[in-house]
């Protein structure tokens, strides 16, 4: 009879290669698809019930892999789970874990009860004000917690940005409330999306300053740093301001339009304790779809030719690789 083949720790850490590229996501970058399946699952709100042990068993067995170190037993699949939770948590460029509310996973809850309540309350100026605050505030935590680059901000500097980014918003809502005050109730209704989207111009740049101030890294196709370039992040925060407007479009456009309709109905009428809730539920809907599709209007690891570079940046470039056409940055999110 011939021995059984008994198992060993070798032969099972061999079962998983070591050139599966997690750096990046598992579907394909250059098309809108493999973009969108990769920000359904980051923007995924099951995440944020994710506990510390499993944060950070995912965050090991990440970066034992990146180190060589294959953990036994593992499979393909759990290692691309453990990516995408350790993603979901911990910040692309600095490795810190972020703050649970500024993770893009908190974007569906926390947006679906921040703009159903600026939606609901419009007519008031009080009411404006704290919704507008409150949707600031997250604002400029989620985009403080989902910069690019490493570079450091002082906490004067992160007050000084976030006072600005606050007080510009809120000032933009009231001078648009005060302009449409005696325009029809529906223009009324559009307010907050207009007002958002001002904001997000005021916001995200203000909050992330401090990268077109030093730059943020640019790297090559094999992830090498090569330098820090404003250039590219001016180009990032234009992309994730267009995001964010794309965000706010369905989620503050389609609902007022409905309402507006609802609201007219005899069983609304009746129950009007009902128009917050379902109002608060429309706008949930319209993001579960729109956060995640207009995060994948752009690539996470996004390109600036190098002939757009700053000309010390792109000589030393040059001077290294002079093939070189094209480099890579984080534009955040």
């Amino acid at each position: 009879m011939a021995p059984t083949k008994r198992s060993s720790w070798p032969e099972k850490m061999s079962e998983l290669p070591l050139h599966i590229n997690i750096r990046d996501p598992r579907w394909d970058q250059s098309t809108f698809v493999g973009r969108a399946k990769h920000f359904f699952t980051v923007t995924n709100p099951l995440n944020l019930l994710l506990s510390e042990e499993e944060l950070n068993k995912a965050r090991m067995i990440v970066m034992n892999y990146r180190a060589g170190i294959v953990t036994p037993g593992l499979t393909e699949d759990e290692l691309w789970n453990a990516k995408y939770k350790y993603d979901s948590a911990f910040h692309p460029d600095t490795g810190e874990k972020v703050f649970i509310v500024g993770r893009m996973s908190a974007q569906v809850p926390m947006n679906m009860l921040i703009s159903g309540c600026m939606l609901t309350f419009y007519r008031k100026v009080s009411t404006v004000v704290f919704w507008q605050w409150v949707n600031q505030s997250f604002n400029a935590i989620v985009n403080y917690s989902n910069r690019s680059g490493d570079a450091k901000i002082t906490d004067t500097q992160l007050g000084v940005a976030y006072l600005s980014a606050t007080s510009g918003a809120v000032v933009t809502a009231l001078g648009l409330n005060s302009l449409t005050k005696h325009l029809p109730s529906m223009v009324g209704r559009f307010i907050p999306f207009t007002a958002v989207a001002a904001a997000n111009c005021i916001n995200i740049p203000l909050m992330r300053q401090r990268e077109i101030e030093v730059g943020i890294p640019v790297t090559d196709d094999y992830g090498q740093r090569l330098g820090t370039s404003s250039k590219a992040a001016q180009l990032g925060i234009f992309q994730v301001v267009t995001s964010r407007i794309g965000m706010a479009i369905p989620a503050l456009t389609i609902p007022p339009v409905i309402m507006s309709v609802l609201e007219k109905r005899k069983f609304l009428q009746q129950r009007p304790w009902l128009i917050g809730p379902l109002q608060v539920g429309l706008v949930g809907i319209c993001l579960v779809f729109a956060t995640p599709l207009c995060c994948a209007l752009f690539p996470q690891r996004s390109s600036i030719r190098v002939s757009r570079l700053e000309p010390e940046l792109r000589d030393r470039i040059k001077k290294q690789n002079p093939d070189a056409e094209v480099v890579y940055f984080n534009k955040g999110l």
